[in-house]
Parts: structure tokens; C-alpha cells; sequence
């Protein structure tokens, strides 16, 4: 049987937030994820998910620049 670990031994494990897997557990970006009650169960051989969010600063300013077009 697989072992899981919790929200907090992944989010140490991946060196981010535990409100970071929470969310992603919850929008059903982490394979695997089971919900039992109020917690989590994350098999522990899967695999950080990439992230999605946008850290270029290509939407920094969005409104000016759809002024100008």
C-alpha cells in the first residue's frame, strides 16, 4: 500500500507554505490527493506540480497598457 503524508511534511518536503498544498489539493492539482474529514492524505512519492502563477511581471501595468492599444 502507498504511504501518504500530511499537508505539513509535504509542504516542508517541497519548501513551501502549507496553505500552498492546501490549495493545491483542493483545486486537484496534486495526483493522488484524498480528503478525509478536514485533512489531507498525499501519496509521498508524487511529484511537486509546476506553478502556474505569473512571477515575470508580464501583467504588471495591464491596464495602462490596454489604454494604449
Amino acid at each position: 500500500m502507498n504511504e501518504f503524508l500530511t499537508i505539513k511534511e509535504i509542504a516542508e518536503k517541497w519548501n513551501i507554505t502549507p496553505r500552498r498544498v492546501q490549495r493545491m489539493c483542493a483545486e486537484g492539482r496534486i495526483e493522488g490527493a484524498k480528503k478525509f474529514g478536514r485533512d489531507w492524505a498525499i501519496p509521498a512519492d508524487v511529484e511537486k506540480p509546476k506553478d502556474g502563477r505569473v512571477t515575470t511581471g508580464e501583467y504588471k501595468n495591464w491596464r495602462k497598457n490596454a489604454k494604449e492599444a
